[in-house]
Order: C-alpha cells, then sequence, then structure tokens
C-alpha cells in the first residue's frame, strides 16, 4: 500500500511538473531553479544547492553530505504583460501559474543518485474577447494583428479568445561520482514531456499576404487548402463568371483546452545534461555544465481551423467556417545551454557566487512550425462543401502547413549571488541576474513576449533541526517593452515569482 501511495504521489508530481506554464524569464528558461540557487540570482553551478542541482549541474550533488535528501517545492509565477496600440491597451489575463516540484537524492560514498521532477519553462498569455488583438478603430480604419488594415469602415476581427500555453516538463534520473576530494563529475538523463495551447487570430490581410509565394516578413502559409482556396476564387469557379470564394476575412487556428497542466498538443522525448565541480581549495570551487538538445518528437492534437469568408462574388458576407482535424507542431525543442561559474565560502558565514550561462536559442527558435489536416469528413456544411469542391478540383487531401518567423539571438546570462548565515538556523540570500533579450523587435509577437532581461532576487533559508528545513525565494523582474513597429504594436512585461521548499534528510 505505502509504495502504490508513493507511487500515485510521484505520478501526480510528473503530471503538475510539466504542466502550468512557466512564463519564464531568461527567454523561456526559468531565472532559477530551486529557491536557493533562485535566492541568489539563479547562480547554482559551483556550490550545493539541494535537489535542484539535477536540473541545474548535476555534478554539485555530489557536494551533499552521507545521507538521504528529500525536497518538495512549489514555485508561484505572476507575469504582468500587457499589448498596447493606437493609443489602446490589452492586459493579458495569465497573471499567476503555479508549478510544484520533487526532489530525492542519496549519497552513498562516493556516489550520489537520485530522481526529480520539475518545470523546465515556458511561456504563456490570454488575452480576452476585447482585447486590442482582435481589432481596433481609428480614423484610418480598423486594424487587425500585425497592424495590418482590414477592410477600411469594416467591424475589425471578431471578439475570439487569442491565448497561448508552453509547458516543458521534466522526470530526471541524476548520478554524480567523487572522483577525488577535490573532483566531482555527475550527469543526467531526462524524460521530457511538452504541451501546447494556442489560439491565434489572423486578419485576411496578413493570411493573403503570408500566402503568396515566399510568404512575408510574418511568415509563410502553404499547403493543398491554399491551393483549393486559389481555385476557389478563380471568376467561374462557383458559377458562370462567379468565383465561389470572394474574400478571406480572417482566421484562427485553434488548438487549446481548459487543463492547466496538459496542453491541446502534446509529445515527449528525451534530455540530458553533464557537468563537474573542482575544489580549488576549501573555500573556493568552480563548476560547469553542459545541457544537450532534447529531443521530442512532434506535438500533436486536435484542432481547429476557423474561418470568416464571403462568397459568391461579395454576394454572400461574412460566412463562418470552421474545419476539424489535428494539429501537428514540428520541432519544438529546447535549446542545448552552457553554464560555467565559481563559488566562494568567506569566513564561514558568507557565501559568493557568480554565473555565465549561454542559452542557444538560435538552434530551436527561428521558425514556428505547424500543419493542420482537415478530417475527410466535416460536420460545418461549409467546411465540408469546400473540401468536395477541392475533391472534385483533384484535391483529395486538406492540410494547412504554416510558418510564423521567431528568429530568437542566442541569450547570454549573468548571475550573481551571496548568502549570508546568519545564526545556525537563519540564512539570508540575495542576487542579480540579467540577460539580453533573444526576441527581435520585428518578429516579437503578444501571445510569445518572452522579453524580460533584468531580475533581482532575494530569499532565506531557516532550518528547524539537523533534518527539517525551508527555503523560499521571491523574484522581481523590472519592465521591459519593446516595439514592434511593423505591427504598430508594443508589448510590456514585467514579473514577479516566489518559490517555496521544504527539505527533510533522512
Amino acid at each position: 500500500m505505502k509504495k502504490s501511495t508513493i507511487a500515485r504521489a510521484l505520478a501526480a508530481l510528473c503530471l503538475a511538473g510539466s504542466g502550468a506554464p512557466a512564463l519564464a524569464t531568461n527567454g523561456m528558461n526559468m531565472e532559477g531553479y530551486g529557491p536557493i540557487a533562485t535566492g541568489m540570482g539563479g547562480a547554482s553551478m559551483a556550490f550545493d544547492n539541494g535537489t535542484a542541482g539535477v536540473i541545474n549541474n548535476p555534478a554539485t550533488l555530489g557536494l551533499m553530505g552521507e545521507g538521504s535528501r528529500i525536497d518538495v517545492a512549489l514555485g508561484f509565477l505572476g507575469p504582468n504583460v500587457s499589448s498596447s496600440a493606437m493609443g489602446m491597451r490589452s492586459d493579458s489575463r495569465g497573471d499567476a501559474y503555479y508549478m510544484p516540484a520533487f526532489g530525492f537524492v542519496a549519497k552513498r560514498g562516493a556516489l550520489s543518485y537520485g530522481v526529480g521532477v520539475f518545470a523546465q519553462g515556458g511561456m504563456g498569455t490570454e488575452y480576452g474577447t476585447s482585447s486590442i488583438l482582435n481589432g481596433y478603430r481609428s480614423a484610418m480604419g480598423s486594424m487587425g494583428m500585425n497592424g495590418v488594415p482590414v477592410a477600411m469602415g469594416g467591424d475589425g476581427l471578431p471578439a475570439n479568445e487569442n491565448r497561448s500555453e508552453v509547458g516543458v516538463g521534466a522526470l530526471i534520473f541524476p548520478v554524480a561520482f567523487n572522483v577525488s576530494p577535490n573532483l566531482t563529475i555527475g550527469g543526467a538523463l531526462d524524460y521530457k514531456w511538452a504541451g501546447m495551447d494556442v489560439m491565434m487570430q489572423l486578419p485576411g490581410a496578413t493570411m493573403a499576404g503570408m500566402m503568396q509565394p515566399g510568404g512575408s516578413g510574418v511568415g509563410s502559409i502553404s499547403g493543398s487548402m491554399v491551393n483549393g482556396f486559389g481555385l476557389a476564387m478563380t471568376p467561374g469557379s462557383g458559377g458562370p463568371g462567379v468565383a465561389m470564394l470572394s474574400d478571406l476575412n480572417w482566421g484562427q487556428f485553434k488548438f487549446s483546452n481548459s487543463n492547466d497542466y496538459t496542453g491541446r498538443a502534446n509529445a515527449t522525448g528525451w534530455g540530458g545534461r553533464f557537468g563537474l565541480v573542482y575544489k580549488a581549495s576549501p573555500e573556493l570551487s568552480f563548476g560547469a555544465s553542459y545541457h544537450l538538445q532534447s529531443k521530442i518528437a512532434d506535438l500533436e492534437g486536435r484542432a481547429d481551423l476557423a474561418m470568416n469568408v464571403n462568397m459568391m462574388n461579395n454576394a454572400m458576407t461574412n460566412v463562418p467556417v470552421n474545419v476539424s482535424g489535428r494539429i501537428a507542431v514540428h520541432d519544438f525543442q529546447w535549446p542545448s545551454m552552457f553554464g560555467v561559474g565559481a563559488a566562494y565560502q568567506a569566513g564561514g558565514q558568507w557565501l559568493i557566487a557568480a554565473d555565465y550561462r549561454r542559452i542557444n536559442w538560435s538552434e530551436v527558435m527561428d521558425k514556428f512550425r505547424m500543419t493542420f489536416t482537415a478530417d475527410p469528413q466535416q460536420s460545418d456544411p461549409a467546411a465540408q462543401g469546400i473540401l468536395q469542391f477541392m475533391a472534385a478540383n483533384g484535391i483529395t487531401s486538406g492540410d494547412l502547413s504554416a510558418v510564423l518567423n521567431q528568429h530568437w539571438k542566442n541569450q547570454n546570462v549573468l548571475q550573481v549571488g551571496v548568502s549570508y548565515r546568519a545564526s545556525d538556523a537563519l540564512t539570508l540570500r540575495a542576487g542579480f541576474n540579467t540577460a539580453n533579450n533573444p526576441v527581435p523587435n520585428d518578429t516579437v509577437n503578444a501571445l510569445f513576449p518572452a522579453t524580460v532581461k533584468t531580475h533581482y532576487t532575494i530569499g532565506l533559508g531557516y532550518a528547524f533541526s539537523k533534518v527539517s528545513e525551508v527555503n523560499f525565494s521571491a523574484t522581481f523582474a523590472s519592465k521591459n517593452t519593446v516595439e514592434n513597429s511593423g505591427a504598430g504594436m508594443s508589448i510590456s512585461h514585467s514579473q514577479f515569482n516566489w518559490q517555496l521548499m521544504y527539505t527533510h534528510r533522512l
């Protein structure tokens, strides 16, 4: 019974730890893992920071004392994201995410091993039905997302919700070995899972530009459905001299669910990391780690492609079309990373640590690619009619491939922190984390605003006894505003996060 209970608890933690999208603050990566490291700006390469070492630098697990340690943690992320255009502003409602984590490590002689469940990172926003992403009116007419004009004097985009959630979690199996009193090496194997929700609305003018050969600055749309739309817009397709489809007013990709811990499109895969720690003296240590790029399968799930069209040379206007099918998000991966750091123990009470981390976003965030495949049979008569028209003209499958340009840059992160042991029970911490914004201004999207650059962190630890303690950290990420001049929109992002962890030693 006890083993069964433990198994169920671990399975629940695996699900929850994957889940709520961590709207992370070094790109999509968390600014720190575990409250000990996060309280010190995220620095973690060269000192014992608990079971969070399984995701930071697994070699640090070899620095713990003989015995076993269990860490149970809860993290909170409070992003504050807003988008502004034409003097109007909309705030994202995605402002509170909770993420549990769990770690167990045992040290037996020179060998340390264990297991951990952590949320690796992600991002997300939720804009309501009345946000500016649905179009906004001005003296120049109606404007839509990406600043592309809809019809002059038209009603803009409809009151649909726009949202995104991306979450990546990992079940991690680490091992560390003390090669000598001065050198420790370590490695970890990850079982990863990823989930994604997207509700993204685009004006017809934007979609039309993306359907042109070579696409546009936003990206490109291609596939058999584009070919079918082209035929349906040809005079005579709907009768003598009449085009079956005369205009595409707007379209929306929809794959989303209400589950806080799993996305509508999801997949699993593998990852790993290895590292080392070298003690140059009893006071001074150096550490380094390298994280491999993940190997996650394409994210897949049920989806809808909603459209609004005009038909029969505009004799029928604002006709809704909802095409059901499946979505595949191709080659969504977590990037490779490497980090180096040092830690200095001064006088037994002070610990000073500094890390440099390089996150290779350009490897995995150049383009966002997804393919929609329509079901052969549609419940929506308009959608079924379009597919039947395509089949009658030799287009027997309905697929649509969309590519959104991202062009993320690699990110350099500096993490600096200090801790002070005020008493045998109380430890105080503070830190600083700064990085370049990896998202270019001309491709930043209101749904994916991973643009924060500067973080200030504080923390504390309190030991109730030799076997029981709690640690806490808080992060204040200052506001960063990015101007996308091509979209005519500015996006601001600040954040308040905290982590709380209970530790029990066996």
